[in-house]
């Protein structure tokens, strides 16, 4: 209920206004009975909001009565509920992402889980991360006596300010032609994000659980084949991937890769990632085939991997000459052989798609100049930097490249942004001329190392 007072003066024809409301009347009656006695000391002025005092007064004193039930409605009030403060299940910054990420099985298939315990570290899922995006100088301290020089300055101006490393090797004998900012690439490790798909196809692969043309039922009305899975990156396809499988055989097919183990031969900066002794706890199965959880992968680790996918299945030590000596007398050595010629038809596809119309677009499709390759993105909540990841090779005139891309920093780092550094490794190569020309060291013996097959 809202009242209006107006009163005049006929001698200063002042006009006030007054609104008042019951429900705020109290608080405002004294500031307006202030502001009456000080605007004017004229004496009629004084007993015009004399007179409008006490019809205030007077207003108050209904108001107060209806109150009572005098002519007011009174309000429909619910009964009073006591208040009970919720226990906190997962930092709120981290919900999103703990929604999308952690699937859960159900009836034999794979559902988003309804209720997500916290996890230690998921706060740090949407930052604050510590790594910058972008850094002043990467390579100053850089070894480059035995890289390729063509190599190292397409990998240095496509990577530009990014706070990231560039990996570039030769698949078919394991030389190293160039690491930009080698302080990063021979680190322990970062969780691998969605490049451990890689991994989860080609175990999967072996072991009959999917192949590339069979549709799986996701959820709801979506199913998806292995193709375009690896396209677009699905993490429920692969985390159904990992439950089907079980911790031991991924964990199998993981060392069997390479992963969890030095991929380098004389270079004693690098170390080694790291392979969970169990299911994560953040996830299980489903978050370590789909994101790495729990995984330390190195750049040289998935470039290893990478270049044997890229040549057939021979897994080469990775060598990093640091002279043109070693360099006239590299020799390729191999470390093991692996089973996996018949699962190469079935994963290329995918890893086409997703530069053609996938998560890797701005690698640029060329259809002249092809590129496979995956993306990676999600947070290290170790370190804690936000990561992008791509692991690519491309295949011109039967001269083959594998490029991988690490990228450390904040938001604007995700796979999508590294597939496009390595895209423009190749096109700066390609306008030099590189894959014209047959450059591939010729060694002057091979010598096997130990055959780990499955």
């Amino acid at each position: 209920m809202i009242f209006r007072l107006q009163a005049f003066s006929t001698e200063a024809d002042i006009t006030s206004k007054v609104y008042c409301n019951t429900e705020t009347f109290r608080d405002r009656n004294v500031t307006l009975v202030q502001s009456l006695q000080s605007m004017t000391k004229d004496r009629t002025t004084s007993m015009a909001f004399s007179r409008a005092k006490q019809l205030l007064l007077l207003l108050l004193i209904l108001s107060l009565t209806a109150s009572q039930g005098f002519g007011a409605t009174k309000r429909k009030r619910g009964k009073s509920r006591p208040v009970v403060a919720k226990a906190a299940t997962r930092p709120p910054n981290a919900a999103k992402a703990l929604r999308k990420h952690k699937p859960a099985v159900r009836r034999g298939r794979l559902q988003r889980a309804a209720a997500v315990p916290a996890v230690p570290g998921a706060d740090i899922a949407h930052g604050p991360w510590i790594e910058p995006t972008f850094t002043s100088d990467v390579t100053s301290t850089d070894a480059i006596d035995g890289e390729d020089l063509m190599v190292r300055r397409a990998a240095v101006e496509a990577l530009g300010g990014y706070n990231g490393t560039v990996v570039v090797t030769d698949p078919n004998n394991g030389r190293i032609l160039t690491i930009v900012n080698q302080k990063l690439a021979f680190r322990s490790g970062f969780q691998p994000c969605s490049t451990i798909k890689i991994v989860a196809a080609l175990a999967g692969l072996a072991e009959g659980v999917i192949d590339r043309e069979t549709n799986v039922h996701l959820y709801g009305r979506t199913s998806m084949n292995l193709t375009n899975a690896l396209a677009h990156s699905n993490n429920n396809y692969f985390a159904n991937v990992g439950i089907k499988l079980g911790y031991e055989k991924v964990a199998y097919y993981a060392r069997l890769f390479g992963l969890g183990e030095k991929a380098g031969l004389g270079i004693p900066e690098e170390q080694a990632g790291t392979l969970p002794p169990a299911p994560p706890a953040n996830g299980g199965m489903g978050m370590m085939t789909s994101f790495g959880e729990g995984i330390q992968l190195t750049p040289l680790e998935l470039a290893s991997l990478v270049s044997a996918v890229a040549n057939g299945g021979t897994l080469y030590y990775l060598q990093h000459p640091r002279s043109q000596s070693e360099v006239l007398n590299f020799v390729p050595r191999v470390k093991r052989q692996l089973t996996i010629q018949k699962s190469i038809p079935e994963l290329k596809p995918g890893m086409s798609a997703a530069v053609d119309f996938g998560t890797a677009r701005r690698a640029a499709y060329d259809p002249n100049e092809p590129i496979f390759g995956k993306t990676g993105t999600c947070t290290d909540r170790a370190t804690p930097t936000h990561l992008g990841w791509f692991g690519s090779f491309n295949d011109v005139n039967n001269r083959k490249l594998v490029v991988i891309v690490l990228l450390t920093g904040g938001r604007g780092v995700s796979g999508p942004v590294a597939s496009g550094i390595a895209g423009q490794v190749y096109r700066n190569l390609s306008q030099q001329k590189f894959f014209a020309n047959t450059r591939s060291v010729t060694p002057l013996a091979l010598v096997s190392g130990s055959s780990f097959q499955d």
